[in-house]
C-alpha cells in the first residue's frame, strides 16, 4: 500500500517559539524512508489575497517568507492560496501514484493541516495527523485544541 508523506506549509512565516523545534522532528521523519513518496505544500499569500484582504495577514508575501525551511530535494511541491492543500493537481498526483495512506505533518494544526485534513477525509482519502509532527504557531494550546477536533470530525482512529 503507497504512502504519501506531505509536509505542510513548513516555511519561514510560520516559524516561531512554537513551531521552531519542530523543523529538526520532520527532517528526521523524512529521513526515516517511511513513506512511499514525500512531497511538501507552500503557501504563497499576495496583496490580492483573502488573507492579505479580510486579515490583513502580511506572511509569506515574499520568497525569504515564502521559503520551506527543510531541504525539499526533487520532492514535489505544491503551490497554494487558501488554507487547503487538497486541490486538483494534488489530488490527481494521489491517484496517479495510487497512493492509499496520506500522512501530514507541519504547520498550522489549527489552519491548514486542519483543512487539509478534513478536504482529504470527504474525498475518502485515508489520511492521518502526525500529531507529535505538526504544531500551530499559535501555540500548544491551540495545536491540541485543533487535534482534538480532528479527531471528532475525521475520527479518532486517524490521529497517530
Amino acid at each position: 500500500m503507497k504512502s504519501l508523506l506531505l509536509v505542510i506549509d513548513c516555511q519561514q512565516s510560520f516559524i516561531n517559539k512554537h513551531t521552531k523545534k519542530y523543523v529538526n522532528k520532520i527532517e528526521t521523519l523524512i529521513k526515516s524512508k517511511k513513506y512511499d513518496f514525500i512531497a511538501f505544500t507552500k503557501f504563497i499569500n499576495s496583496a490580492e489575497n483573502v488573507f492579505y484582504k479580510k486579515l490583513n495577514y502580511k506572511g509569506c508575501m515574499n520568497e525569504e517568507q515564502q521559503k520551506i525551511v527543510i531541504d525539499t530535494n526533487s520532492y514535489k511541491i505544491f503551490n497554494k492560496s487558501i488554507y487547503s492543500a487538497m486541490n486538483e493537481e494534488l489530488e490527481l498526483y494521489i491517484r496517479d501514484n495510487n497512493i492509499k495512506e496520506v500522512y501530514l505533518c507541519g504547520f498550522d494544526t489549527d489552519a491548514c493541516m486542519q483543512k487539509t485534513a478534513i478536504d482529504m477525509f470527504e474525498k475518502n482519502i485515508d489520511v492521518f495527523v502526525l500529531k507529535d509532527y505538526c504544531m500551530s504557531s499559535a501555540g500548544k494550546k491551540t495545536h491540541n485544541f485543533a487535534i482534538k477536533n480532528l479527531q471528532r470530525l475525521i475520527g479518532k482512529k486517524y490521529i497517530i
